[in-house]
């Protein structure tokens, strides 16, 4: 059995079979995050809200009312983006506008930790509204990258990439738009996957943009990511966009290894640009794969140079639309005016912050009277050629691989006053969203100053098992072990 002070460094594989086992309890692993919470969270800032005693509560019920066998996740601790509803928790998005929200519901996701017997820690900090790159953008202040606490997480689930880097808590969910959960888990040296759109329930998501918001794991490894993925996988009544898509054994599919896969790697996203050390681990990566039987193919997605500017249409527009039922009337805080208008105004720009307010201006001026076809309507026009390219890589190739961000984590406050080079580092990420398709982010080396690098695999969709399995073959044969953060 680990020592206490090691449960939190566990991943939620390794615990589950100490319970499993009746070599340890939840309570202990619960104590043990909480330990390492009140440790290193003054520095990492990585919670937006902790829920200590609700978590300790979940922790004696799990010891108490242990079934046989035990869920995958019975007893374990996780964490939960702030952007997913908890019944009487807060759920605030980052937002001051939000500050006193308790939803009255739990997500889809939320009920199926708690059928599944998992244990919350609480809610990870974020960009406000799940809008940003570095996680700085929060109304409750910066998270650190737990590697250098100098520089960003990465965005917007970088409370929960993170958390789990830092051993906060054994895993956590993350939302991603248009990378918010590939980029940070680079960032941060652990796994993130994003689904296919529609293989996991956004009901109880607060909504950034609809067509593109995706829940997925943050994880130490790929073995956690699958059994993550296995418990909030699959068909929602209450959420029109669900697939009806079967849920595989993701677990059980991890072993297939990559012999005979065809690896297509897109020219535009391999040729110049990168950070020197993002190329070499990202060759590494390829290499790896090469030795284990997979073959590479070069391959094109010839209308990726304009996907960052078609998501900054699509993605605004819609938040514009979202982001009109906060108000200060029907939800959050409220700054009282002397009129309906005059309350709207104050209450918005109160609440709202700087990286908000300009993507609703963008949204609202994509989608106004005499501007709609010049820019929402030809931005989904070429969002339709986007998903095209990957149709036709796709043909020539069973996955792609490419980098998850063009440069290693940045340093706090560096791009802040630049909205355009802060937009830049999902260069890789956006065009996958856009084209709703499967994506798994995995650690792949390190820089000189031991900062993580990682690389990128994009499936076909509902092929979440083959790049888990793809994952957890480089886990195997690179011989890198998950990077310990420098706390």
């Amino acid at each position: 059995m680990a020592a206490d002070s090691d449960l939190a460094r566990l991943t939620l594989h390794e615990a589950g079979a100490l319970l499993a086992a009746n070599t340890v309890t939840s309570t202990a692993l619960t104590e043990a995050c909480l330990a390492r919470i009140a440790a290193v969270e003054g520095s990492v800032h990585a919670f937006a809200h902790l829920t200590v005693e609700v978590a300790r509560a979940q922790a004696r019920a799990r010891d108490q009312t242990r079934p046989d066998p035990l869920p995958p996740l019975w007893g374990l601790p996780i964490a939960l983006k702030d952007n997913i509803c908890t019944r009487g928790l807060p759920t605030t998005c980052g937002s001051r506008l939000l500050a006193n929200f308790r939803p009255v519901y739990d997500s889809f996701v939320a009920r199926r930790l708690e059928e599944a017997g998992a244990v919350i820690l609480g809610k990870t900090n974020m960009d406000e509204f799940a809008m940003g790159s570095s996680c700085e953008n929060s109304a409750l202040g910066p998270t650190h990258n737990p590697h250098d606490l100098t520089r960003v997480p990465g965005g917007s689930s970088g409370g929960s990439a993170a958390a789990t880097a830092a051993d906060e808590c054994l895993a956590a969910l993350g939302s991603d738009t248009g990378g918010s959960i590939r980029q940070p888990a680079c960032f941060c040296g652990v796994v993130g996957l994003k689904p296919t759109y529609g293989r996991v329930s956004r009901n109880g998501l607060v909504a950034f943009a609809s067509s593109l918001d995706q829940i997925g794991p943050i994880t130490k490894d790929a073995r956690d990511a699958a059994l993550l993925l296995a418990v909030i996988a699959g068909h929602d009544a209450d959420d029109s966009t669900s697939a009806r898509e079967p849920v595989p054994d993701y677990v059980a599919g991890l072993d297939v290894g990559v012999a005979g896969l065809r690896i297509g790697l897109p020219k535009e996203y391999l040729s110049g640009g990168l950070d020197p050390e993002v190329e070499q681990a990202v060759g590494f990566a390829i290499a790896t794969y090469e030795r284990l039987g997979a073959t590479t193919v070069e391959v094109s997605l010839p209308h990726t140079e304009h996907a960052v500017a078609t998501y900054y249409l699509v993605a605004t527009a819609e938040a514009s639309s979202n982001l009109g039922r906060f108000d200060g009337i029907r939800y959050g805080v409220r700054h009282e005016g002397h009129d309906l208008l005059d309350l709207y105004q104050r209450t918005r720009e109160a609440g709202f912050g700087a990286e908000v307010k300009r993507r609703i201006m963008l949204g609202t001026f994509a989608l106004s009277a005499g501007y709609y076809a010049a820019y929402y309507g030809k931005a989904m026009a070429v969002r339709t050629l986007i998903r095209n390219d990957f149709t036709a890589a796709f043909e020539r190739c069973d996955v792609l691989l490419t980098p998850t961000a063009p440069t290693p984590p940045f340093c706090l406050g560096e791009k802040l006053d630049d909205p355009l080079t802060m937009y830049l580092s999902d260069i890789f990420t956006i065009a996958v969203s856009l084209a709703g398709l499967p994506a798994v982010a995995f650690p792949c080396g390190a820089t000189k100053q031991r900062l993580p690098l990682g690389a990128q695999l994009i499936g076909r969709p509902f092929d979440e098992g083959r790049l888990l399995a793809m994952v957890h073959a480089f886990e195997a044969a690179s011989g890198q072990g998950r990077m310990a953060p420098a706390l």
